[in-house]
């Protein structure tokens, strides 16, 4: 279990009370427009969504980790070589969908902290598909099952996760519902589905 600044030592308990903090704090980069004053396709804008995030749960919150990790039979990119890894992915191209999704692929090969990574780099995707092509993913299209499959397939071969994340594409770019919606799913991705956003955006 990961040490937290919420004292929190029970470990489900720690994942229902990062999934609502995390969410609110997902929500509030969307209607601040924070998000916009982030560097857009860096590992450095990825790094201010990651501390957004995790910040108040987390002290490695935003940093490069220093330990290796894998899921399932799968090891992400070794930490020793972590930043030569996110500098090259920095400056890969922005200019079509496919190459976006390439982009998106390496760093989530990278894997570059030592928790929250799906959940911060798929905003991280959305908002380089806005700023180059002014669309977004519309993430409660894109089903569960199929989208984890992809992503594990995608080291090999990242036609498949193209194909599916093409079809779920949107041009309503600043819609509030899609975003939470979004949210919601891409949590659910990860087994976090205790509260929706909208739910807690009710509550505020």
């Amino acid at each position: 279990m990961l040490e937290n600044k919420l004292n929190i030592n029970n470990e489900v308990e720690l994942a229902k009370e990062e999934e609502r903090i995390t969410k609110l704090k997902a929500l509030e980069l969307f209607d601040t427009k924070k998000i916009y004053e982030f560097e857009v396709g860096t590992f450095k804008g990825l790094s201010k969504i990651h501390k957004y995030l995790f910040d108040s749960i987390y002290d490695f919150a935003g940093n490069i980790r220093e330990v290796n990790i894998s899921k399932g039979s799968f090891r992400f990119a070794s930490f020793i070589y972590l930043k030569d890894i996110l500098n090259k992915i920095d400056v890969m191209p922005e200019d079509t969908f496919d190459k976006i999704i390439e982009k998106y692929v390496e760093m989530n090969i990278a894997h570059p902290f030592r928790e929250g990574n799906g959940r911060s780099m798929r905003i991280w995707l959305d908002v380089i598909l806005k700023k180059n092509l002014n669309k977004v993913i519309d993430w409660s299209k894109v089903k569960k099952e199929e989208y984890l499959l992809a992503m594990e397939r995608s080291p090999v071969k990242d036609t498949e996760i193209k194909l599916l994340l093409s079809k779920a594409l949107t041009d309503d770019i600043n819609n509030r519902l899609i975003y939470m919606k979004g949210i919601d799913a891409s949590y659910n991705y990860e087994g976090y589905n205790t509260y929706s956003v909208e739910e807690l955006d009710k509550e505020k």
